[in-house]
């Protein structure tokens, strides 16, 4: 299964069969087979109609519309639900477990502060001229670690200890890029840098593969149990991805390293720094590859998850079914 970015003005997409067609003002340019797509990102003057929407969504690709400039999501369609209820059952059942949502959230705070740690030592095995923002920052991650591990936190407190290594692990981590690309932190909505472009887009594309693969396994993206379910946030979808944050971090640390990205790539907009069309081609390029093991990860844990649920949100419906057999 692959990947369609499409990122040109002027794109029409029409049906051929089972295949999509794409066509420029002066003609035919190539079409792809729907069997082969699980995923299609727009992005600019693309124009499509309902029909092609609805092929995608019927042959299982999820499709993803980015803004034109910005690369900020628009809007997400996906192909038809899983029919096992029972998974979601369980599921929203598990919201509302403290337990579970402790166990969780520790989990998941731990395997993105061990991740951010491994960054910070690769970058103070390739730049010992930022030994000190980097061991600071590494110093305070190892802190973090320990509260984790030792103490017995609440979801709550937990997310003030993500917040605060988060801080100090930006404060080591802009220290391995170019002063040129002023880059002090994280920032977004919109992002001020050139860095914080490229983070803000592989974090938007890693949010998508996410809502992708736990629709895809039966879950309902939208119940989180780190992230609280909140109005139009997919919250699964953004627990699933904070332990892949750091690989994603580092990746983008190779694009400018490698000068796969350059300054000249960049422009600003009324505060907004916008990655070019030509940036845009190396980093679509090069995300596709560096993707593969994260959306891995990400359908392992969504398949795991429905299994552990749906054998849960079975017992529950055979009771369910059994209450009404006897009337109650």
């Amino acid at each position: 299964m692959a990947t369609l970015v499409l990122d040109r003005h002027d794109l029409e997409l029409r049906l051929d069969g089972s295949a999509l067609a794409l066509y420029e003002p002066d003609g035919r340019r190539g079409s792809v087979p729907l069997r082969l797509l699980d995923r299609v990102v727009l992005q600019g003057n693309i124009r499509l109609d309902t029909g092609v929407l609805t092929r995608l969504a019927e042959s299982g690709a999820g499709v993803l519309l980015l803004s034109k400039r910005q690369s900020r999501r628009i809007a997400v369609v996906l192909g038809p639900q899983h029919q096992d209820a029972a998974v979601r059952l369980a599921q929203a059942r598990r919201v509302f477990d403290a337990d579970w949502q402790q166990a969780w959230a520790r989990h998941l705070v731990w395997s993105k502060l061990i991740g951010q740690r491994r960054v910070l030592a690769l970058g103070l095995a390739s730049r010992p001229d930022a030994r000190k923002p980097l061991f600071d920052a590494a110093a305070a991650l190892d802190a973090a670690l320990v509260r984790v591990r030792d103490d017995v936190l609440v979801p709550e407190s937990l997310r003030g200890v993500e917040g605060a290594a988060a801080r100090a692990y930006f404060e080591g981590f802009g220290a391995l890029f170019a002063p040129s690309l002023n880059f002090s932190g994280r920032n977004r909505r919109p992002p001020r840098d050139p860095v914080n472009a490229c983070l803000s887009l592989g974090y938007t594309l890693l949010h998508f593969d996410a809502v992708l693969a736990a629709h895809t396994a039966g879950l309902d993206p939208l119940l989180g149990f780190f992230h609280r379910p909140a109005f139009g946030r997919e919250s699964l979808a953004s627990d699933l991805i904070e332990p892949l944050r750091p690989r994603l971090d580092a990746w983008v640390w190779s694009l400018f390293r490698e000068r796969t990205l350059r300054p000249e790539h960049f422009s600003m907009d009324k505060g907004a720094c916008l990655l070019g069309k030509a940036g845009r081609e190396g980093f679509y390029a090069g995300f596709e590859t560096a993707a593969r093991p994260w959306r891995q990860a990400l359908r392992r844990r969504c398949r795991g998850l429905a299994a552990a649920f749906r054998t849960e949100g079975s017992a529950f419906v055979l009771l369910e079914d059994q209450m009404e057999v006897d009337g109650v």
